[in-house]
């Protein structure tokens, strides 16, 4: 069913007038036209690309009220925040506020004065609050970080599952659920849970080609912590730890050596970590030391390198902890420390989880498929987009691209390990079939790195929905007809030598333009410390760029700048304007 030309034309309007944006980002409209024609829509969209306007815009052709799920508060009063300075009538219903404040909110939904209202799963889902949204006029609900919903997938909240029930309550309100982050596995079961398989899935794509990956194997961590630091002075980073304690140990361990580091972790004071928060989000050149307790939400567009000092939970969680660098567009840098007793101590943590046999086999498999990644042959970037279903090139910019590793022929030996893993019916890991295969000459360890490396090569895949056993793929079938032969890096290789310093990125802008920046960013500081919202809420830096970039004179000039809207036009334009003059005299 075509979308109607009057609601092609409002959308359109809105992007405009009220986003202040002059096209849609890949995926947006396909997902904007979907929802308009009634539709349900499963959204996998990567980190930085505009997930938000794909349900905000709909909201506001749409009219009525739309219900938007979120996992974390402070998310949530972000995006009201930013909302109600582009001039759309939203607000949040959550346990952080004070009773009063909810109830203002909830008797402006119920009289129509709301178009958006954000809520997490847990007070969306009780029965008075759903009774009560039934008499309402709700035009569209989005369910934001979806891969929440799925028991596939590692971030499994069994708060979301309760969702399940909302196209049941709401039969002809149509819905979108959206993640970056979700596997082939995790994406059917969203669509199965949320919307009974009848939901238009549109994958936007993964590659992040902007971000230079990199795996190095552990010898000294706090050194080779610093030397990476020292290429990257002067630049925003995060940099994750596995604990508490080494989040601490870490934020020291820089500020000792002359970086403005910060901690964050759960353990911490709430207005403590908040303040780090803030800084990190306000401040140039801040490192945040964090655990995985910080990152959802994060919207930071000048975060130039992730670097993590411990193997991450799952190629999910890396692939979602490093999305939060270079959203400007910009080069930035992912760089993993890998260690023997990372593997151990993930093993720890998903065998002393509180789950079922069946959840424990898949994050044994999912962690199976990160090992294979730290121990790739070939391009870490094909391997990464090809576990969540995307076919690529060699990208260039990973370490194995740019390095290319001592490799040997490992035919045979592969032709081996698939021939154990079909005799044994595809149903076991890599221990049964390391047992299966006797005694030879090499060591069990030297198996488990040829089998990783053969996974992340593509001979072999876990089976994620079943037993996490090792499964052969249509390419190690084609090997064990002769088609295709395998090389593979000998394991645990010499440690690299330290690069040298990559060579400064030249800046694009000008450097008059760049202190016109500098001084917009004062404002827009002063803007957000006033209304007590990030900088970006203001405006994106994307959006300073361009008001340096044209200058304009006047308000009819300023609103032709790249994301000023109507509200923002008649709130902003005066005080930058004149911020301009200033500079121009």
């Amino acid at each position: 069913m075509g979308l109607p030309q009057r609601k092609h034309d409002e959308k359109r309007d809105v992007l405009k007038d009220v986003f202040g944006f002059d096209d849609f980002r890949p995926g947006q409209e396909a997902a904007i036209d979907a929802l308009l024609s009634g539709g349900h829509v499963l959204a996998i969209m990567p980190t930085g690309s505009g997930k938000s306007l794909c349900y905000q815009i709909p909201a506001l052709v749409l009219g009525g009220l739309a219900i938007v799920v979120s996992p974390l508060v402070a998310l949530m009063q972000d995006q009201v925040a930013a909302l109600r300075l582009a001039g759309v009538a939203a607000d949040t219903i959550n346990s952080s506020r004070a009773r009063e404040d909810n109830v203002a909110a909830w008797r402006k939904a119920a009289a129509g004065d709301l178009r958006i209202l954000y809520m997490a799963p847990e007070r969306l889902m009780t029965e008075p609050m759903l009774a009560a949204l039934a008499k309402l006029d709700v035009k569209l609900i989005a369910i934001d970080e979806a891969h929440c919903v799925s028991q596939w997938g590692p971030a499994f909240r069994p708060e979301y599952r309760a969702l399940s029930k909302l196209a049941d309550l709401f039969p002809k309100t149509p819905m979108i659920a959206l993640t970056a982050t979700a596997d082939e596995a995790t994406r059917a079961d969203i669509a199965l849970q949320l919307f009974d398989n009848r939901a238009e899935t549109l994958v936007q794509g993964f590659d992040r080609p902007n971000i230079s990956l990199t795996v190095e194997s552990k010898s000294n961590t706090n050194r080779q912590l610093l030397d990476f630091i020292a290429l990257h002075k002067g630049k925003s980073g995060i940099v994750y730890c596995l604990s508490r304690k080494k989040t601490e140990k870490i934020a020291t361990l820089l500020v000792e050596n002359g970086i403005r580091a910060l901690p964050y972790h759960a353990g911490m004071e709430k207005d403590a970590r908040e303040a780090n928060q803030n800084a990190f989000m306000t401040e140039r050149a801040v490192v945040m030391v964090a655990t995985i307790a910080f990152g959802m939400g994060i919207d930071k567009s000048d975060v130039r390198f992730v670097f993590h000092t411990d193997l991450p939970g799952s190629l999910e969680a890396y692939y979602q902890e490093i999305g939060r660098a270079g959203r400007d567009g910009g080069p930035a840098e992912a760089h993993m420390l890998f260690g023997l007793e990372d593997i151990r101590m993930r093993r720890v943590f998903i065998d002393q989880e509180d789950a079922g046999e069946d959840r424990k086999r898949r994050e044994h498999a999912r962690l199976n498929m990160l090992l294979a990644y730290c121990e790739a042959s070939n391009c870490r970037r094909q391997m990464l987009l090809h576990y969540f279903g995307e076919a690529s090139e060699p990208c260039g910019n990973c370490d194995l691209c740019r390095e290319p590793s001592v490799r040997i022929d490992s035919t045979d030996d592969a032709r081996k390990i698939l021939t154990a893993v079909r005799a044994t019916g595809e149903r076991f890991g890599a221990v049964k079939i390391i047992e299966s295969l006797g005694e030879t000459a090499r060591r069990k360890e030297d198996w488990q790195s040829l089998i990783r490396q053969m996974a992340g090569d593509g001979l072999l895949r876990h089976d994620m929905q079943g037993y996490g056993g090792l499964e052969t793929t249509e390419k190690g079938r084609a090997l064990l007809r002769g088609e295709v032969t395998f090389e593979s890096r000998p394991f645990k290789p010499a440690p690299r030598s330290k690069k040298a310093a990559r060579a400064d990125v030249i800046a694009e802008q000008s450097d008059e333009d760049q202190v016109l920046i500098a001084a917009l960013k004062a404002v827009r500081m002063r803007l957000a410390k006033e209304r007590r919202v990030p900088p970006y809420v203001i405006f994106s830096d994307k959006t300073l760029i361009d008001m340096a970039r044209i200058r304009p004179r006047d308000e009819s000039e300023f609103g032709l700048v790249h994301g000023v809207g109507a509200a923002k036009l008649k709130d902003f334009a005066t005080i930058f304007l004149r911020a301009i003059r200033d500079h121009a005299a």
